[in-house]
């Protein structure tokens, strides 16, 4: 998903043509609409641009170190983590090529021209399997990691490439069919506030299976999230739990010369999984914090029985905003925190301090 304006051209009511078949969004009952900003459009321009471009980049950093996941019991993560940054990449391009339409055609006509039923239902089925994709791919990552650190032999016998590609085809499968089902005449796509984005009625009088399909969009989020945050939790536990064995371990002299051939090793896979830890629990953070306003509102809308249409919700414009730097921000987790950058960061933090400290002792000495 892409940022969208908060203005729309300035016309009445009812010069708008309205398709009958269409559930109309409440906010267009207003006599009269703000005019369109230039501005707005350079600033969706700029950040579907910016996204695709980040999701790139980390896309061509994972693709050259890819040597460093040839382990069996790494590739699952590998490849996990290349289905969520290509759900971020199409989650910009796709929706942001509908929002960018909307914004032209309404500039260049210098009228609301309302988007056709069939257009605004395939945008909405967009921006809700891009949605849905990012945060089940989290979940998975999440609950990959907690069985790789927490039951490693159970994890190198049963989780292979094979099995990682069956769980994103059945997730994709999932936020697809959620995604068509007002296609096939269950529910129904609207036009949202201030009319450069569809999405599944939120306010207003609606179907119940309107409802029911906001209730599992915002339910199925949740969920993915509250599951990913407790995965990351006992993965983190396990490893500072392993990290204290082998300190304990390393103490003790005969082991430090009977086990220094394979200490090598291990301590590869351990900062391994400790830098893909890491990774997965910002990104997970970083969902929670960009997700939970927009699912939590939206949900919260289900439950309260408004009898007026007349809504221009612009809490839930700010939530759409924050969901959708989310997929900015994923690939940035990668691009930043990897072991390389961290160690460069580490190294001229020291560098600083020792030269700090050297400065700080001459001056000493020269007193």
């Amino acid at each position: 998903m892409t940022t969208f304006s908060t203005s729309t051209p300035s016309i009445l009511l009812q010069n708008l043509k309205m398709n009958s078949s269409e559930q109309p969004g409440p906010w267009l009952n207003s006599s009269t609409l703000l005019p369109m900003k230039s501005s707005s459009l350079g600033v969706s321009c700029f950040t579907m641009t910016f996204g695709a471009i980040s999701n790139l980049t980390a896309l061509g950093i994972l693709a050259k170190s890819r040597v460093r996941f040839r382990r069996p019991s790494k590739s699952p993560f590998l490849l996990l983590t290349v289905a969520l940054l290509l759900a971020d990449l199409a989650g910009h391009v796709i929706p942001g090529a509908f929002a960018l339409y909307l914004h032209m055609d309404q500039i260049n006509q210098m009228k609301a021209v309302k988007p056709t039923k069939v257009f605004c239902q395939i945008f909405g089925a967009s921006m809700v399997f891009f949605g849905l994709c990012p945060l089940l791919l989290g979940f998975a990552m999440a609950v990959e990691r907690c069985v790789a650190i927490t039951r490693p032999f159970f994890h190198a016998a049963m989780v292979t490439l094979g099995h990682v590609w069956r769980v994103v085809l059945l997730l994709s499968s999932l936020a697809f069919v959620l995604a068509v089902l007002p296609l096939f005449e269950v529910g129904t796509y609207t036009t949202q506030f201030p009319g450069t984005w569809c999405f599944l009625p939120i306010h207003g009088p609606k179907s119940t299976a309107d409802t029911n399909l906001v209730l599992a969009f915002s339910c199925l989020g949740l969920t993915a999230l509250t599951f990913s945050l407790l995965c990351n939790i006992l993965s983190g536990l396990a490893l500072l739990q392993a990290r204290k064995k082998s300190h304990n371990v390393n103490t003790k002299s005969a082991a430090r010369y009977t086990r220094r051939a394979s200490s090598t090793s291990s301590t590869f896979s351990r900062s391994l999984n400790v830098e893909m830890m890491v990774q997965l629990a910002v990104i997970t953070v970083v969902s929670c914090v960009c997700w939970s306003p927009f699912l939590i509102h939206i949900l919260v809308k289900q439950f309260k029985q408004r009898t007026s249409t007349q809504e221009k919700d612009g809490f839930i414009l700010l939530g759409l905003r924050m969901a959708s730097w989310n997929q900015i921000l994923d690939p940035w987790v990668y691009i930043l925190l990897r072991k390389a950058v961290l160690i460069r960061v580490c190294c001229a933090k020291v560098t600083e301090n020792r030269s700090s400290a050297d400065s700080h002792r001459q001056a000493f000495m020269l007193q």
